[in-house]
C-alpha cells in the first residue's frame, strides 16, 4: 500500500488502527457506523541514515518486521514493549514503555517527527520545532489527535543481537523494590515478575531479572535464529482458570527458579517477548476474556502505595497468571504518557460479568488516593470521573483536541468511555 492509498483510506476514517495488540477499547470504533482504517499494509521503511540511527517509516510498519531487518545488521528501537507484534504508528499512540523506562524513558522520548492527517485532512508534519503542541498530544493520545502516517525516531546501536540476563529470586516485596532500585543504575533493562497470589511476609516475592547487550566476546557467532512459536489449540474451559490452578503455576514459576542466582546469554526474543512465543495464548482465559490493570504508584521508604496496592488486589479476590513489576523513570513529553517515577505494576486476570468493574472500580479508588495512575492502552473498565480524577493533564490534552479536531471527528470507544466523547 502507498502513501496515497492510506491517505485515501484515513479520509473517511474515524480512527486509525495497526495491529490491535491494545487490551482495551483504544482501536475500537466509537460505534458500529464509524469506519476505522487498518494501517498495517502502508509498512515501507522510507529513509535511514547510519551515520546517526535516524529512520523514517510509515505508520503501519510492525516492530517484528524492524527487528528482523535492523537487529543483525547492529540496531534496535531505543525502546520497546513486550510484544513486537506492534505498528510504529501504535507505539506512538500507546507511547509504549519497555524494560529500560528508568533509563531511556517512553518512545516517543525519541520521536522526532510525525507525519500526520488531522481531522480537517490537512496532511502536516509536526514535531518540537513545528506544532510542538499536537506533537506532544499525539505522543501517547491514543489516536485521538489525528492519523498517524509515518513516524521518524533515532535507533540505537547494538554490540551484539544477544541479551545477557542476571536473575535472583527475592522473598517479598521490599527486596523486589530494592532490588529493582540497586540495579538501576548498573543495569538498562530491568523488570520483575511477582506471584501475585502470595500473602503476608511473601507478599510480593517473585523473580528479578536485569539485562544489558551482551559485548562480541560473551555472545554466540551469528544472529540468533528466529523463535518457533506455538499455538493454544483450543479456548481453555473457564473452569480452569480458578485459585488452585494460578495458585499452582504461581508456585511452580516461583520455584522453577530453583538456585537463587542465575547468568548467562538469553535469546532477544524470550528477554524482550515472551508471550510471543504462544499464539492465541487469550484462549488461556476461556470464552470470559481477560482484561489488564496496569497502574504506576509513586515511591515511598516502605513501599506502602505498592504493598497497599497487591493486598487490595488479593484481598479483592484477584488472581492472575502475570504479574509484572517495573522500575519507572520521570514523566515524558507526551501529554497523557504514562509511566512517571515510581513503581509500574501490571496484572492479567479473568472477566467476571458481576465482579469486574467494581473490583477495578476499588482498585482505581485506591490508585487515585495513593497519586498514581492508569494505562489507557491496556484498560477497558475504568470510568470516566476516575480517569478525570487520576490524570490532571486531561484538560491540557482536550484543550489541543479541541483546537484540531473541535468536532471530535476522531474518536474511539475508549475516548467515548474516558473522555465523554458522544
Amino acid at each position: 500500500m502507498m502513501s496515497e492509498d492510506l491517505l485515501a483510506i484515513t479520509e473517511n476514517a474515524s480512527l486509525s488502527r495497526g495491529l490491535g495488540r491494545s487490551y482495551g477499547d483504544g482501536s475500537l470504533p466509537a460505534d458500529d457506523t464509524q469506519v476505522v482504517a487498518e494501517t498495517t499494509l502502508a509498512d515501507r521503511l522510507l529513509a535511514f541514515d547510519p551515520s546517526t540511527g535516524v529512520i523514517r517509516a510509515e505508520a503501519g510498519l510492525s516492530l517484528k518486521e524492524l527487528n528482523r531487518v535492523f537487529m543483525r545488521r547492529g540496531w534496535f528501537t531505543p525502546v520497546t514493549p513486550g510484544t513486537q507484534l506492534v505498528t510504529l504508528g501504535g507505539m506512538v499512540a500507546s507511547d509504549v514503555h519497555g524494560k529500560n523506562h528508568h533509563v531511556d524513558g517512553c518512545f516517543g522520548e525519541h520521536v522526532t517527527c510525525l507525519k500526520m492527517r488531522v481531522a480537517d485532512g490537512r496532511i502536516i508534519e509536526c514535531s518540537e520545532g513545528q506544532e510542538p503542541e499536537l506533537f506532544r498530544a499525539t505522543i501517547g493520545g491514543m489516536g485521538l489527535t489525528g492519523h498517524i502516517l509515518e513516524v521518524e525516531f533515532t535507533m540505537r546501536p547494538i554490540p551484539s543481537p544477544w541479551i545477557w540476563q542476571e536473575s535472583r529470586r527475592m522473598d517479598n516485596l521490599d527486596e523486589m523494590v530494592a532490588g529493582l532500585k540497586e540495579a538501576a543504575d548498573a543495569w538498562p533493562m530491568t523488570v520483575g515478575w511477582i506471584d501475585c497470589l502470595a500473602k503476608g511476609e511473601s507478599l510480593g516475592r517473585g523473580i528479578l531479572m536485569k539485562g544489558r547487550w551482551a559485548q562480541p566476546r560473551e555472545a554466540p557467532e551469528g544472529p540468533p535464529a528466529a523463535k518457533r512459536s506455538f499455538r493454544v489449540p483450543v479456548q481453555f474451559p473457564n473452569i480452569a482458570l480458578c485459585r488452585p490452578s494460578m495458585k499452582a503455576f504461581n508456585l511452580a514459576y516461583y520455584w522453577k527458579h530453583i538456585q537463587r542466582e542465575n547468568e548467562g546469554i538469553e535469546h532477544p526474543g524470550a528477554f524482550f517477548y515472551p508471550l510471543d512465543a504462544l499464539d492465541d495464548w487469550n484462549l488461556i482465559y476461556g470464552s470470559r476474556g481477560f482484561t489488564q490493570y496496569q497502574c504506576v504508584l509513586p515511591h515511598a521508604d516502605d513501599n506502602g502505595p505498592a504493598r497497599r496496592f497487591l493486598d487490595a488486589f488479593i484481598s479483592g479476590g484477584g488472581m492472575a497468571f502475570l504479574c509484572v513489576i517495573k522500575d519507572c523513570g520521570p514523566e515524558g513529553k507526551g501529554m497523557l504518557s504514562f509511566p512517571r517515577r515510581g513503581v509500574s505494576i501490571a496484572m492479567d486476570f479473568p472477566v467476571h460479568a458481576k465482579k469486574t468493574q467494581p473490583f477495578v472500580d476499588k482498585l482505581n479508588e485506591l490508585v487515585i488516593a495513593e497519586g498514581g495512575r492508569i494505562y489507557p492502552t491496556k484498560d477497558a473498565f475504568t470510568r470516566e470521573e476516575h480517569f478525570r480524577e487520576m490524570e490532571p493533564r486531561l484538560e491540557a490534552f482536550n484543550e489541543v483536541r479541541r483546537r484540531w479536531d473541535p468536532r471530535a471527528r476522531i474518536r474511539s470507544a475508549l475516548s467515548v468511555r474516558l473522555l465523554g466523547d458522544k
